[in-house]
């Protein structure tokens, strides 16, 4: 196969990004679009535009036009999720696939997500779009307690929250208001919250790539999530041998999901909550998934989602290489500051205190930053992560229990 020629808007944050960088360019070669002069991304790339802002649709395609022109473009690629509409504008321009912005918005918009999904019989908690608390409240009592408020259009389970009582209800709503002010980037609309049915049960994430409307799952995680009533994700599992891969119920769910949204090209992180009447659909984000999540799928053995990703961006069939002798189960593990308003001095583990288990860690924060734990630092909160590798789930988390004992976070 030739090496094709990938624009790639926006590298994303290193330390959970990089990994996909570095995949692809092993394969391609890589035109990245970024706000500021690039670093560490020089390493992955054989060119790149800084450009004002990635809002402006119209100087994305002006400067995909350019590089086009220079050398032919095979494909466009965004794994952040604020500009993942503009991204579809920029390949819908060229005509490259994954150009259909309406299918983007489907999934970027959970409203019409689950209209879409509700219209195909997909399962799904039940989930009504309200505009104001005393219509929230109206439908919450319908419901019934406990309920999920979340934003309409936000990422990253940005203003999401559980409810368990008409207090917590008006709590949520105000909560939920207010946080498109942490991605201002990212719509707002005139209704802009939904009341949802809590699906119980363990959560999962199923990232999948997609070539011509063949929906092929690549990578299943389990989710760990704390700070309730909140919705962090402070970890995740994957597991190669994961028996979910068998469930057929699973990827029926997964397939008619796609066909429901329209889904013909591109990569798609579907997450499910594996309730006792079983699967029901979350949300559907189309771009890679995130939390190193891929990255745990390819240490364990899995394939590697990027090349996967960037293979179906440029139109090809997606390669999707197991290494068998290597699978193991792969885990992570986000920490957290001491407190609100933590003014970060350092944070680095006591190497002696790591198991042989953790082959990975680091900081997520550098000195001089002000973190706080959810609810006021959501995502963006964490301090810290490791990462283990173990024959199982259980031995994974044992030792990243252990990661957390020989952290060290000064505060000021």
């Amino acid at each position: 196969m030739t090496m094709g020629h990938l624009l790639v808007i926006t590298p994303g944050i290193r330390a959970y990004r990089e990994y996909l960088l570095q995949s692809i360019s092993r394969a391609f070669r890589v035109h990245l679009v970024l706000t500021e002069t690039p670093t560490w991304e020089l390493a992955y790339t054989t060119g790149h535009t800084v450009v004002p802002e990635l809002a402006d649709v119209d100087g994305l395609v002006r400067v995909a036009r350019s590089v086009d022109a220079a050398q032919p473009l095979d494909g466009v690629i965004c794994w952040d999720e604020t500009w993942i509409e503009q991204t579809a504008q920029v390949a819908a321009a060229l005509g490259l696939p994954g150009g259909d912005r309406r299918c983007v918005e489907r999934c970027r918009d959970k409203y019409r997500t689950r209209t879409a999904l509700d219209a195909a019989g997909v399962p799904q908690p039940r989930s009504v779009l309200v505009s104001h608390r005393e219509e929230a409240l109206a439908v919450a009592a319908d419901i019934g307690y406990p309920v999920v408020v979340k934003p309409r259009a936000l990422a990253g389970s940005f203003g999401v929250v559980r409810a368990d009582s008409p207090a917590d209800l008006v709590r949520a709503v105000e909560f939920t208001d207010a946080s498109g002010e942490w991605a201002p980037d990212l719509p707002t609309h005139e209704r802009n919250i939904l009341v949802e049915e809590f699906a119980r049960g363990p959560e999962i994430s199923v990232d999948s790539v997609v070539h011509r409307g063949t929906v092929t799952p690549v990578c299943l995680a389990r989710k760990e999530v704390g700070f309730a009533p909140y919705f962090e994700e402070t970890g995740h599992v994957v597991d190669p041998d994961d028996p979910l891969w068998s469930d057929e119920t699973l990827a029926d769910v997964v397939t008619r999901t796609h066909a429901a949204l329209d889904f013909t090209d591109g990569v798609t992180h579907t997450e499910i909550r594996l309730t006792p009447a079983g699967p029901k659909v979350i949300e559907v984000n189309a771009r890679i998934g995130g939390g190193m999540i891929p990255l745990l799928n390819l240490m364990g053995g899995g394939p590697d989602l990027a090349l996967a990703a960037a293979d179906v961006a440029c139109g090809r069939p997606p390669r999707l290489r197991t290494t068998t002798a290597l699978r193991r189960v792969a885990a992570i593990r986000f920490y957290y500051p001491p407190g609100d308003d933590s003014l970060i001095e350092e944070v680095r583990f006591e190497m002696s205190g790591l198991p042989e288990q953790v082959v990975r860690c680091g900081p997520l924060a550098t000195a001089g930053q002000v973190k706080s734990p959810p609810p006021r630092g959501l995502m963006d909160g964490r301090v810290a992560y490791a990462i283990a590798l173990a024959p199982d789930a259980d031995t994974c988390r044992a030792a990243l229990d252990k990661a957390g004992d020989a952290l060290r976070v000064a505060v000021g």
